[in-house]
């Protein structure tokens, strides 16, 4: 009998048991958008959160994402992408030092986030504004979830892991497929891991199926 796949993370996919890690609240702050002249955008969320200001107001805006399924979401509004990242937002600094310091960048973000590029940018003079549009606590689903002792846990960012670890214990039995090395540094020392090639949720299911 195959393993049970658990995938905790905001998207769902059809071959794991969905556990969704974590609640989003959406927030609108007082933003002049036309203060600048390009966009940085982390995650997916971002997408849903621009959509509670007038779209005129940003949509010509070419937006920087940290990877495929952040720009997909902010094409799917309408918008340009720029450039499309890696994955990893430290990556973004070495794409960001491709432009002229004069380009005025607006990296709508998260209320917490794991990269350091903008102060890394920012020290060499790179000029980026930053609005927290979103945060996100620990889910109830996630907290209260009964996990199969032998099941395979897919983790898709560090703080779903944050957030399962508050009520859960790894166990031997168990393998962690992550989605990229910034998860993966989340999780404790003696875990066994695997990562997934691509960072996507369909990579890791394959992952996770191939154990």
């Amino acid at each position: 009998m195959p393993r049970p796949i658990y995938l905790f993370s905001t998207s769902s996919h059809p071959e794991a048991i969905h556990i969704p890690s974590l609640e989003i609240e959406y927030l609108k702050p007082t933003i002049d958008f036309s203060s600048y002249d390009a966009l940085i955008i982390t995650s997916k969320q971002v997408s849903h959160a621009v959509c509670m200001y007038e779209k005129e107001r940003y949509i010509h805006m070419p937006a920087l994402c940290v990877s495929t399924q952040s720009a997909e979401a902010y094409r799917a509004l309408g918008g340009n992408i720029l450039e499309v990242g890696s994955g990893y937002g430290d990556d973004l600094a070495k794409i960001i030092q491709e432009y002229p310091k004069e380009m005025r960048w607006l990296y709508l973000r998260a209320e917490e986030v794991a990269s350091d590029f903008v102060f890394t940018c920012q020290k060499l003079g790179y000029r980026i504004g930053e609005a927290v549009v979103y945060r996100s606590r620990c889910s109830s689903q996630i907290e209260e979830c009964m996990v199969n002792e032998e099941a395979i846990l897919i983790f898709t960012s560090p703080s779903s892991i944050e957030c399962y670890l508050k009520t859960h214990s790894l166990l031997p039995s168990q393998e962690v497929v992550v989605i990229g090395k910034t998860t993966a540094a989340a999780l404790p020392s003696k875990t066994k891991i695997h990562v997934a090639p691509d960072r996507t949720v369909q990579s890791c299911i394959e992952v996770a199926k191939s154990l």
